[in-house]
């Protein structure tokens, strides 16, 4: 978080010196500023394709969520890190938690869908539940063992999570 400052923001994009202070005054209003452009490019790269049916079942859901597992880990790893770096700021800074909790909505609510889709009894409580898992998943990768796993152990590991929560055939009509 240290690293983020007016300057090293203007360096960064090869602006003029004092370019970002125009546009972000305060400290605050930089992470503020962070924190969007942050959940811009998640939701463009992790829900832009990503309707929700009607119906799905639960390898279709295993999939959705591995894949989304799987970008964060390898494309999106910097996001994700400056992510947690936001998550901890937004803990010390109230004005940052109401953006971080309005982010933090944008994907769960998706999320809600998908997993009701999959035939799940009470959806909203399994949905924390996955972002609990996936937040797991993604804490153990990038700050705790540091082991990125495959794309398959991703799915494996979202199935067996899965196989707990939802019916066995995961699809509602």
């Amino acid at each position: 978080m240290r690293g983020l400052t007016h300057r090293a923001v203007d360096e960064a994009a090869g602006l003029a010196p004092g370019s970002t202070s125009n546009i972000a005054r305060t400290r605050l209003a930089l992470l503020e500023l962070t924190l969007t452009r942050l959940t811009e490019l998640d939701d463009a790269a992790l829900l832009a394709d990503l309707p929700v049916p009607p119906s799905l079942t639960r390898d279709q859901l295993t999939e959705i969520v591995a894949h989304a597992l799987d970008v964060q880990l390898t494309e999106a790893r910097r996001r994700a890190l400056a992510r947690y770096e936001l998550a901890l700021e937004a803990n010390r800074r109230p004005e940052l938690r109401a953006i971080y909790d309005r982010a933090g909505r944008r994907f769960r609510e998706p999320l809600i869908a998908l997993v009701a889709a999959a035939g799940s009894p009470d959806p909203v409580r399994h949905a924390r539940r996955l972002v609990t898992f996936h937040e797991g998943v993604l804490f153990d990768a990038l700050a705790g063992a540091g082991d990125v796993p495959s794309l398959d152990d991703l799915r494996r590991a979202t199935a067996d999570f899965l196989a707990g929560i939802l019916p066995e055939t995961g699809l509602v009509t």
